[in-house]
C-alpha cells in the first residue's frame, strides 16, 4: 500500500515538474531544414509548438505529430499578427521565439538586383524584427520569454557569392546585441545561434539566383569553384538535429550564453576570423572558393 502511494506521488510530482518546463514556442520557418527538425526535436521534448511557414501544404506535417500548422510570411505584417493572436488566444503566453526563416540571396554582389538584395533584407533582417516586435508586448508583461535568432557562421566570417547574405547576418547578430541589453530588463534572454554547414533547403534557393545571374558574369571564377558542384553537394555537411540540439540546450539553461555555435566547420572558421588578420583570412577564403 505505502509503496503504491509512493508510485502515485512520485507520478504526480513529475506531471507537475513537467507542466511547470514545457514551454510555448513558435518557430518560423518550419517546413524544412533547422526549423523543422527543431519542431520535432522540441515536440518530442514535450513542448508545445507552433511552427509558421509561407509554404502551407509542405509544412502541415505539423499538424499530424501535435504542432499546430501556421502560415506565416515573415514579410507580411497580417500574418505575423495573427499567428501571435492565435498563440496568445489559445497557450495565453509565448516562452520562447525561434526565429528560423531566412533565405540566401547567392551571386556576386554586382550582379545582384537591388530588388532581390532589398527582399533579402526583408526577411533576414525585418522579418525577425517584425516577428520579435509581434512577441515582445506578451514577453515584457509575463516577464520572461527567450528570443533566439539564428545567424550564421557567416554572420562573422564571409566568402564570395553570398555578399548579400552574409551582410544580412551581420546585422542579425549586432541587431540581436543590442536588443539583449534592452530587453534584460523584463527577464528575456536573446540567444544567437550560428549554425556551421547544415543540410537544408536554402543552399537550393540561392541556386536560382545563380542560374540567373551567373550567365555572362564578370565572376565566373567563384561561380564555377568545385566545391559548389552537384557531386559536393552537402559533402562534410551537418543533420539539421545538431542545430535542433543546440536550441533545445539554449532555452533550458538557467543562464544561456549569448551565442551558441554548432555544425560542420564552424569552430574551425570562427576560431579562424578570429585570430587571423583580415588578409590572411582574405587568402584562406580564396584558396578555398576558388
Amino acid at each position: 500500500m505505502m509503496f503504491k502511494k509512493f508510485i502515485l506521488f512520485t507520478y504526480l510530482i513529475g506531471a507537475v515538474f513537467a507542466k511547470d518546463i514545457q514551454k510555448v514556442i513558435l518557430i518560423t520557418g518550419t517546413a524544412h531544414g533547422i526549423g523543422k527538425s527543431t519542431a520535432q526535436y522540441l515536440l518530442s521534448k514535450g513542448h508545445i509548438v507552433y511552427g509558421g511557414d509561407i509554404l502551407i501544404e509542405e509544412n502541415l506535417y505539423l499538424n499530424d505529430i501535435g504542432g499546430v500548422a501556421l502560415e506565416m510570411d515573415v514579410t507580411n505584417q497580417e500574418h505575423v499578427d495573427n499567428a501571435i493572436n492565435q498563440i496568445i488566444q489559445e497557450q495565453g503566453r509565448i516562452d520562447v521565439l525561434v526565429n528560423n526563416a531566412g533565405i540566401a540571396v547567392g551571386s556576386a554582389i554586382e550582379d545582384v538586383s537591388m530588388e532581390d538584395a532589398h527582399y533579402q533584407f526583408e526577411v533576414n533582417l525585418f522579418g525577425l524584427g517584425r516577428t520579435v516586435k509581434a512577441v515582445l508586448p506578451h514577453m515584457r508583461n509575463q516577464k520572461s520569454g527567450t528570443i533566439i535568432n539564428i545567424s550564421s557562421v557567416l554572420g562573422k566570417a564571409y566568402n564570395p557569392l553570398y555578399g548579400w547574405y552574409v551582410s544580412s547576418k551581420h546585422a542579425v547578430e549586432g541587431w540581436s546585441d543590442v536588443l539583449r541589453l534592452e530587453v534584460e530588463q523584463f527577464g528575456v534572454d536573446v540567444i544567437i545561434v550560428e549554425p556551421g554547414l547544415i543540410k537544408t533547403n536554402i543552399g537550393n534557393y540561392s541556386a536560382r539566383y545563380f542560374d540567373k545571374y551567373s550567365k555572362n558574369s564578370e565572376y565566373g571564377n567563384f561561380y564555377n569553384s568545385p566545391d559548389d558542384s552537384s557531386d559536393n553537394k552537402f559533402d562534410d555537411y551537418s543533420d539539421p538535429i545538431v542545430i535542433a540540439k543546440v536550441i533545445d540546450k539554449a532555452i533550458n539553461a538557467k543562464n544561456p550564453k549569448t551565442r551558441y555555435s554548432a555544425g560542420a566547420y564552424s569552430w574551425i572558421l570562427l576560431t579562424m576570423r578570429s585570430i587571423l588578420p583580415d588578409k590572411w583570412f582574405d587568402r584562406l577564403i580564396l584558396n578555398v572558393t576558388g
